[in-house]
C-alpha cells in the first residue's frame, strides 16, 4: 500500500488538539521577543503593560467573535473545565438560598459535572439518555441521542441547570437550547460546558446564562478555562468557596487575582486573532458543516464503518465510527498512523476510532482521512 504521508501530520486528538499552523509559526516568530519588548510572553509579568495589552485584546477579539453581550464578564480562569464543575456550584448553588440545582445527562462529561456538583447542595438529575431508546423506529444505546427539552423536569427552585453542549467522548452535540419559562422555570439559570464546540458556531446568550469552555479542545493550549458569565450570578459564592476561584474576584481583577496561565492566554488570543482572519465565527461554522457532512456522508454510503450517535445529534467536532470488525482496529490504527493520520483511537469507554475536526482541521485532512478509509475497507472489506 501507498501511504500518503504528510509534511506535517493530521491530528485527529480531540485534545489538546490541533492548532493553526499560522498561530503556531506566529507564535514561534514571537517566542523570545514579543513585539520589541525583549521578552518572551512566558517570561512576562502578568502585571507589566505588555501582557495586560495581551490579555485585553484577547477579551475584545473573543466578545467580537461571539458578539457577547455587555452585561456578560469573560473570565480567563484555571483548572479546566473539570475543575469549573466544582467552581460552578461553589459560586452559584448559593444564588437563591435554595442549595439546588439540575443536570442534565448526556454522556461522559455532564455525568462528571454532575457527580462533583453532589459535594455542594442538593444536586438533582433533570433528564438523562443513560438508558435506550427509540428514535425514528431505531433503537439508539445509551448516550447516543439528546433528551428533548419536553423531557425535562427542572424544578423551579433550582439555582441553575447545567448541561453539556457537546458530549467529546460520544460525539452528541446539542444547541437547540430551549426557554426553560416554558418549561415552569422561569428565571433558572441555564449553565453550559461548551468546552469541545467552543469557537465552532454562534452561541445564543439570550438562553445562556454561563458558558464555560476548556481551551485545549478548540481555543488554544490547555491551561486556560473562559467562562463567560452573566454578570448578576456573580457575588454569591458560598463561603467555602476559595478566594481564587470566587467569580467576583476574578471579575474584579481582570482575571489577573493570582498569576493567570499567561503563555496559553496569549496563544488563546492568537487563535481568536485568526478566527477573525478566516471570516469569524459564521464562515468558520460553514467549513465546519462541510467536514462534518463529508465524513458523515461517507460513514453512511458503506457497512464497514458506522456512526453509532443518532443523525440529528451527531456531532460536528467529535466524530465516533465503528469498524464492522474490532479485529482490525489495530491494523487500521497502526496503518492510519503511517499515512500521516495520527490520534484516531476512540476514547477506552466507547472503543472504536474518534476523529476530531476542530476548526484548525481544514477540509483538505477530511479528505485525506475519509480517503485512507475507503482504501482500507477496499483492502479489508
Amino acid at each position: 500500500m501507498e501511504t500518503n504521508v504528510v509534511s506535517r501530520p493530521w491530528n485527529f486528538s480531540a485534545g489538546p488538539a490541533t492548532l493553526p499552523l499560522e498561530v503556531l509559526e506566529r507564535a514561534a516568530a514571537e517566542m523570545t521577543d514579543w513585539q520589541g519588548s525583549g521578552m518572551s510572553v512566558m517570561e512576562m509579568s502578568h502585571r507589566s503593560p505588555q501582557f495586560g495589552q495581551i490579555r485585553d485584546k484577547a477579551e475584545a477579539d473573543l466578545r467580537a467573535l461571539l458578539s457577547i453581550p455587555d452585561h456578560f464578564e469573560v473570565l480567563f480562569m484555571q483548572g479546566g473545565a473539570t475543575a469549573e464543575n466544582a467552581i460552578i456550584p461553589l459560586n452559584l448553588i448559593g444564588r437563591n438560598g435554595s442549595g439546588k440545582a439540575d443536570y442534565i445527562l448526556s454522556g461522559s462529561w455532564s455525568v462528571k459535572s454532575h457527580k462533583e456538583a453532589g459535594r455542594y447542595g442538593d444536586i438533582a438529575v433533570a433528564a438523562s439518555s443513560g438508558e435506550s431508546t427509540q428514535l425514528n423506529g431505531v433503537q439508539q444505546g445509551p448516550w447516543t441521542w439528546y433528551p428533548e427539552p419536553q423531557q425535562w423536569t427542572v424544578r423551579p427552585d433550582a439555582a441553575y441547570l447545567h448541561l453539556c453542549s457537546n458530549e467529546t467522548i460520544g460525539g452528541v452535540e446539542f444547541v437547540d437550547w430551549p426557554d426553560l419559562a416554558d418549561m415552569g422555570a422561569a428565571g433558572v439559570p441555564l449553565v453550559v460546558d461548551a468546552s469541545s464546540h467552543f469557537l465552532s458556531r454562534r452561541i445564543n446568550f439570550d438562553r445562556a446564562a454561563l458558558v464555560y469552555a476548556g481551551a485545549q479542545k478548540n481555543a488554544g493550549p490547555a491551561g486556560v478555562t473562559v467562562v463567560i458569565v452573566r454578570r448578576d450570578l456573580i457575588g454569591h459564592a458560598l463561603p467555602i468557596c476559595p478566594s481564587a476561584f470566587d467569580y467576583a474576584n476574578v471579575a474584579k481583577a481582570k482575571s489577573m487575582f493570582n498569576t493567570p496561565p499567561t503563555y496559553a492566554i496569549y496563544i488563546a488570543g492568537l487563535v481568536f486573532d485568526w478566527l477573525q482572519q478566516q471570516g469569524g465565527i459564521d464562515l468558520i461554522e460553514q467549513k465546519n458543516i462541510q467536514k462534518a457532512d463529508l465524513l458523515y456522508g461517507y460513514l453512511d454510503s458503506t457497512q464497514f464503518y458506522r456512526s453509532t450517535v443518532a443523525p440529528r445529534y451527531r456531532s460536528r467536532m467529535n466524530v465516533p465510527f465503528l469498524l464492522h470488525d474490532d479485529a482490525l482496529n489495530s491494523l487500521f490504527l497502526e496503518q492510519a498512523d503511517a499515512a500521516g493520520l495520527r490520534q484516531l483511537k476512540g476514547h477506552k469507554s466507547v472503543g472504536g476510532m474518534r476523529a476530531s475536526i476542530y476548526n484548525a482541521m481544514p477540509l483538505e485532512g477530511v479528505q485525506a482521512l475519509v480517503d485512507f478509509m475507503k482504501d482500507f475497507e477496499r483492502r479489508h472489506g
